[in-house]
């Protein structure tokens, strides 16, 4: 089953067989627009794939919708998160209250949510300022761009790994750890149905931010970490893509090809960009002169942040592969391409 995205207002619950459902629950707010939460039936009551974001009018159309279907959200046994991001992770919590359900996410994910809730306004503020000078925004650019922290998801009561089965009675549910969008991102895998719940991981249209935080890190590559997981989904095979936003479409291995081949491209782009300055930029000076989908100078500050963490991430995964070299410096770290 195929449905093109449409506005939330034209959404609808529905059965999409099998014991699996999808409700659409707003995000207020988004041009993203809204959330696909899935049930899937269990004989404990049903088990949610993410919740939605936390806000009235998103839990009215959660519990609405599932009560349009026939399930009711007191009934539901747990919720499995896909990620922690607040569009996904942020009614689980409420979700708990009533229901008294279980919130499973994967390790990682779940430690950056406990990191979340020790780190103070106050605190916050002060990494996000010392990450953006150090990236090369001016300070007050860095001021218009450190914009308001949701606040942070409810703690799980379970922790997953890669391969471990949901609890989810006579149904064969599998973690698939997919980090690049998250550490902690998993996709889902329904075995018994050859379906995959993506989650933000492979979307029919769109890609998924994957940026690195704080910029400058040199101890991860979220964008290899991301691209390796494509080929991961991709070894699946040709199984029926559950997303958490957009459409349902088939064939999520064909669609994780395509956005590996975005990125390739993009990374060869910005190879031959940073071969062409004689002098070394900074990743504030490399977002500005990358492709996206507005002109840098008509981005909101809290969208030029995020380009620049996209742009951090395509920058370490060309470190990564021995391809360009970083300047620590005072001010700002700085990248400059090496010989082919």
């Amino acid at each position: 089953m195929k449905s093109r995205r449409r506005p939330y207002a034209e959404q609808r619950p529905q059965g999409l067989g099998g014991g699996v459902w999808s409700v659409p629950v707003p995000i207020p707010g988004n041009p993203l627009g809204y959330t696909l939460v899935y049930a899937i039936e269990s004989p404990r009551g049903p088990v949610l794939v993410d919740a939605g974001w936390n806000h009235p009018d998103a839990w009215e159309a959660l519990s609405g919708g599932l009560a349009a279907v026939g399930l009711d959200v007191s009934a539901v046994s747990g919720v499995v998160v896909t990620h922690f991001h607040p569009d996904h992770a942020g009614l689980a919590g409420q979700v708990r209250e009533v229901a008294g359900a279980w919130i499973a996410m994967h390790e990682s994910d779940a430690a950056l949510v406990r990191l979340m809730t020790e780190y103070a306004g106050s605190k916050h503020e002060a990494f996000q300022a010392d990450m953006l000078r150090r990236a090369g925004a001016d300070p007050g650019e860095a001021r218009q761009v450190a914009g308001e922290r949701p606040s942070p998801p409810a703690l799980p009561d379970r922790e997953l790994r890669d391969g471990d089965l949901v609890d989810l009675p006579g149904r064969k549910l599998r973690a698939v750890h997919t980090p690049g969008h998250t550490p902690g991102h998993i996709c889902l895998h329904l075995e018994d149905a050859d379906r995959l719940f993506t989650g933000d991981h492979v979307l029919p249209d769109i890609t998924p931010h994957v940026g690195i935080y704080p910029y400058d890190r040199d101890d991860i590559d979220p964008l290899g970490d991301f691209l390796e997981s494509l080929d991961r989904v991709g070894d699946l095979g040709p199984l029926d893509a559950l997303p958490a936003h957009e459409w349902i479409f088939p064939d999520v291995a064909a669609r994780a090809a395509q956005i590996r081949h975005h990125h390739e491209e993009k990374l060869e782009r910005l190879r031959a960009l940073l071969d062409q300055r004689p002098q070394p930029l900074t990743i504030w000076e490399v977002a500005a002169m990358m492709t996206w989908n507005r002109p840098w100078d008509e981005l909101p500050p809290p969208l030029r942040g995020m380009a620049a963490g996209e742009a951090a991430a395509h920058l370490r995964t060309l470190e990564a592969r021995g391809q360009i070299r970083r300047l620590p410096g005072v001010d700002a770290v700085r990248f400059h391409a090496l010989d082919s």
